[in-house]
């Protein structure tokens, strides 16, 4: 996408994303499946019981980059993001994310990808994890392997997201920042796989097989 047209190609997600929202209640059940690439969500930490979130707020340490976060609120339209695949592809819209697959998360927003390298997390010392790239387009860091149970990524599962670079797993462990993002948890990467880095899809919008956003372009 190019930078003139993200502004409106957000909207668009968002609009769509609001329309489903006020959806009947039980619109959750029935449309249970399996995560699919092109979908837009957000993820819950099923320990901490966060939102993963990014905004245009960077750290003021380590890489300076976007900083990540979580989030308690569940209707912050900063904690979407986009299932997308590498830089080759790989993640046709509509597939279904398989268990193994590495995969580019893409914040809606702002058009950076969830990204880590290593430098120092400000509260936890554990590894730094950012929002980096223009567009919808970083490097190499920005690839997570999808770890879960089966073939492919369910929706009602427990997953873990583990980089391909440093081999840490996506995880919150309880820390708090103050001003100007007081209440939000820090995100970071751990080496171990653990309770605190398990993540259940949450409030989006999944593409089946052969859908189209009509937005005039595949990726963010």
């Amino acid at each position: 996408m190019r930078g003139a047209s993200r502004g409106g190609v957000a909207g668009t997600l968002l609009a769509l994303l609001l329309a489903l929202s006020v959806r009947s209640g039980g619109a959750s059940k029935a449309s249970a499946g399996l995560v699919t690439c092109g979908s837009v969500l957000k993820l819950l930490n099923t320990h901490h019981k966060v939102r993963l979130h990014s905004h245009d707020i960077k750290y003021g340490s380590g890489s300076g980059q976007q900083s990540v976060t979580g989030v308690e609120a569940s209707d912050d339209a900063n904690s979407y993001w986009r299932i997308r695949g590498g830089s080759e592809g790989g993640c046709p819209r509509g597939l279904p994310v398989r268990c193994g697959q590495a995969v580019r998360l893409t914040h809606v927003l702002t058009g950076k990808n969830l990204h880590t390298h290593h430098f120092p997390s400000p509260l936890s010392n554990n590894q730094e994890v950012s929002a980096f790239g223009e567009d919808g387009e970083g490097d190499d860091l920005d690839l997570w392997t999808v770890r879960c149970s089966g073939q492919h990524w369910e929706r009602e599962a427990s997953v873990r997201f583990q980089h391909v670079g440093t081999s840490v797993f996506l995880s919150v462990t309880g820390e708090q920042y103050g001003n100007p993002i007081r209440g939000q948890h820090e995100v970071h990467g751990m080496s171990s796989a653990n309770a605190h880095n398990t993540w259940k899809a949450m409030e989006g919008i999944f593409i089946k097989p052969g859908a189209d956003l009509s937005m005039g372009h595949d990726e963010l």
